[in-house]
């Protein structure tokens, strides 16, 4: 027998009986979320916890909640976080590092709060000079040193 382990979605802000059943029977590993799967924290809280009723057990929920353009659970009832690389405005790196620190503990609140247990944002990516733009604004810099020194404090939420 072969062992697999695999992410489901799911189309709307509640489960429909046929994605409930197909949940049951094929046991996902975990379940992300998407814009189209957040209205508000009481319907975000039921469908976490309606995903897990239909495993059975806690399973990992994930979303992208970067803020700025990447941000899956917005106004008016999550703040809108700024993009990673909007950090870099801030001269003081003492004081970078922290509010860097707090907006990611903010942020990890803000998930906590409705079941998701991890946030797939791009912390530690570098853009490179002559890859494509997608990753943009979302990294904190271009310089390795200064990424690895701000994603330390995003990844310890």
């Amino acid at each position: 027998m072969t062992s697999r382990a695999f992410i489901a979605g799911c189309l709307g802000t509640s489960l429909t009986q046929d994605e409930r059943a197909f949940f049951r029977d094929a046991r996902p590993w975990g379940f992300i979320l998407f814009k189209r799967n957040t209205q508000d924290p009481a319907q975000v809280a039921a469908l976490t916890a309606s995903m897990r009723e239909c495993v059975g057990w806690h399973a990992p929920i994930l979303i992208d909640q970067e803020g700025g353009r990447v941000q899956r659970m917005g106004p008016p009832h999550w703040p809108p976080y700024p993009p990673a690389l909007a950090f870099l405005a801030i001269n003081d790196p003492v004081q970078q590092r922290e509010i860097v620190r707090v907006s990611a503990r903010l942020m990890a609140h803000d998930l906590k709060s409705v079941g998701i247990d991890v946030d797939c944002l791009p912390v530690l990516d570098v853009p490179v000079a002559g890859s494509h733009d997608v990753i943009g604004n979302r990294a904190y810099a271009r310089d390795p040193v200064m990424v690895a020194k701000l994603g330390v404090k995003e990844t310890w939420k």
